[in-house]
């Protein structure tokens, strides 16, 4: 296929509504436009070839060009193209619920297909509040979630949304949502008023952020408090991991007060840590899980809630149902591309390769360390975040200015210049987050790693 550039370019900035992007970027400068993939890469209209190093937007798990995902799509499609599981079912929506519920760990049986992950936390949110009221406790309808923390735009999740910059131009937006501080331990000092370091001592500062979600919970009176949301890998800010015993410290709290411990996993799911689910990963058990993305690792929208049993229980009798749902939910189309991705998944080993290669992944990047604008290097798996400083001893950060000079005046352009597809994000302090797919090697961290040193060198001499 030929491709007409200039037409495209004019027809972009004519008609087409980018999402989060600032239009008038592209006053002066075209539009990048992307039109193929094939494993690790990606290439734009006029034949220059970029790493995917955000694996499209942590959805690209098994790579680029895979004909066989491509394939199951149109032979869904020749088959049944569409039907909607408002009380009906198809094959491949059945097949994809019982695969899921088995890799879920515990009791989270019952899978409820969305169409992304948006959509997913939406629903999550809305079965808390019935499953509550169905079960005498109709005055819990409250969330806890965390500072800076991002979970979508529908109007109940960018509630959820610890983003007060995102929010702001939306309000009012559903209320009865509350914060509580993340996980930063590289900002642990500041986060806990000089009292603890996240570093010499984890264990304590992942104790005092659980226990503040047990203040929140007291503050709003527990019997008004029905779900804490919460990422395995707190994706904004530049990902943070959870500190030792974090979670089991969060599930007894939940425990002791009747609350639904809520893992979104949107992004940390299908073997971004290196198993199926992140819960897996750190060891705890939650009421609901909502992912999205590499569950057909894009190649066609879906998302899912995956809740416990008992959660299921109240809506199995008489004339009770959860009277909510998406048209476009457990597609067939989409069940049939994530019946195969998975089939890849298990075929290819790709959690093995993920847990056997994220120790070199994390080392590569920790080269990084020796260039003074790199102040921390964190995350788990294939998903990782290096924090920016303006004084690497003393951990000052850049302000507003600075940042936008930074981020948007220089690296994200530099860096896609220099052929490396990549998030420079200011969603609380300055961060480069990395979320290569699942099937990329030392071979890509170099290239990474090398092409990071090239633009963060260039990038200490302008502030």
């Amino acid at each position: 296929m030929t491709l007409d550039y200039d037409h495209l370019q004019r027809a972009a900035k004519d008609h087409l509504w980018m999402h989060f992007t600032r239009h008038s970027t592209y006053d002066h400068s075209d539009v990048p436009i992307i039109v193929k993939g094939e494993g690790a890469y990606i290439w734009d209209a006029q034949g220059k070839k970029y790493l995917d190093g955000l694996a499209g937007l942590f959805v690209s798990q098994v790579g680029h060009g895979r004909t066989e995902l491509a394939e199951a799509a149109a032979k869904q499609a020749s088959e049944l193209a569409f039907h909607p599981l408002w009380s009906y079912a198809h094959p491949t929506a059945i097949e994809l619920a019982e695969r899921v519920a088995g890799y879920a760990p515990g009791d989270l049986n019952r899978v409820f297909f969305t169409s992304g992950g948006g959509e997913a936390v939406e629903s999550a949110w809305k079965l808390a509040k019935n499953y509550f009221k169905l079960t005498g406790k109709p005055m819990k309808h409250k969330v806890i979630s965390r500072s800076i923390a991002y979970h979508g735009t529908t109007a109940g999740a960018l509630s959820i949304t610890g983003l007060p910059g995102l929010k702001a131009q939306f309000e009012p937006l559903v209320p009865s949502t509350f914060r509580v501080p993340n996980t930063n331990s590289y900002r642990a000092h500041e986060l806990t008023g000089g009292f603890l370091d996240g570093h010499s001592d984890p264990e304590a500062f992942g104790r005092w952020a659980a226990d503040q979600i047990e203040v929140a919970i007291a503050h709003e009176g527990p019997e008004t408090v029905a779900a804490v949301f919460l990422e395995p890998v707190q994706n904004a800010g530049g990902c943070f991991p959870p500190p030792p015993g974090y979670f089991q410290r969060v599930r007894e709290i939940c425990d002791r007060h009747d609350v639904l411990l809520v893992s979104d996993e949107v992004i940390c799911a299908f073997g971004r840590l290196g198993h199926m689910f992140g819960a897996e990963r750190y060891g705890y058990q939650p009421d609901i899980i909502t992912c999205a993305k590499g569950i057909t690792s894009g190649y066609a929208p879906l998302g899912a809630m995956i809740t416990s049993d008992r959660l299921m229980e109240p809506f199995l009798h008489g004339h009770e149902s959860f009277a909510h749902g998406y048209t476009f939910g457990g597609h067939p189309v989409s069940t049939a591309v994530a019946l195969a991705n998975l089939d890849i998944f298990e075929r290819e080993g790709l959690l093995e390769h993920v847990r056997a290669n994220e120790g070199a992944f994390r080392s590569t990047l920790e080269r990084l360390k020796d260039l003074p604008i790199v102040g921390d290097v964190r995350g788990d798996g294939y998903f990782y975040g290096i924090e920016l400083v303006k004084d690497r001893d003393t951990r000052e950060t850049f302000n507003e200015e600075e940042s936008e000079k930074l981020l948007r005046g220089f690296l994200s352009k530099a860096l896609y210049d220099e052929g490396l597809y990549c998030r420079a994000d200011d969603r609380g302090d300055p961060v480069i987050q990395l979320s290569p797919p699942l099937i990329c090697g030392q071979e890509e961290f170099d290239e990474i790693e090398h092409i990071l040193r090239v633009v963060l060198d260039k990038a200490s001499t302008l502030l």
